[in-house]
């Protein structure tokens, strides 16, 4: 375990984009589908901010959560626990299962294995 400054700074940044994105846009296209890509990339960039691990493994793990997350959608988990009416629940376990999400998932776990295969970090355990 080892605090790495620019995970953590990216971290920050793209909760801040997601936030932004959140409360003001509302269109067909960067709300759902952007920010579905993004918060793959923003969970990784937490874990590697703490978590010496290697980014493909790290990327993986992301990626199945993101996966459970959506699964808990369409086994509508909010409900069944009894909160649909807890706006910060639902928001973050939310609203319908759907396949585009899982794809947007996928794309953003892909785009973290080129860009760590970019920086060569693929096969390492290197913090920055």
């Amino acid at each position: 375990m080892k605090f790495s400054k620019l995970y953590f700074s990216l971290f920050i940044i793209l909760f801040l984009v997601e936030c932004l994105i959140a409360l003001y846009i509302h269109d067909a296209v960067i709300r759902p589908y952007f920010g579905d890509l993004l918060v793959v990339i923003m969970i990784y960039c937490f874990v590697k901010a703490f978590i010496a691990i290697e980014p493909i493994r790290a990327a993986v793990g992301c990626l199945i959560f993101a996966y459970l997350v959506e699964f808990s959608q369409y086994m509508n988990l909010a409900e069944r626990l009894g909160l649909q009416q807890s706006k910060l629940a639902v928001t973050v376990m939310g609203y319908a299962f759907s396949w585009i999400d899982m794809l947007a998932y996928t794309l953003g776990a892909a785009f973290i294995v080129v860009i760590e295969k970019l920086r060569g970090n693929t096969l390492k355990t290197k913090m920055v």
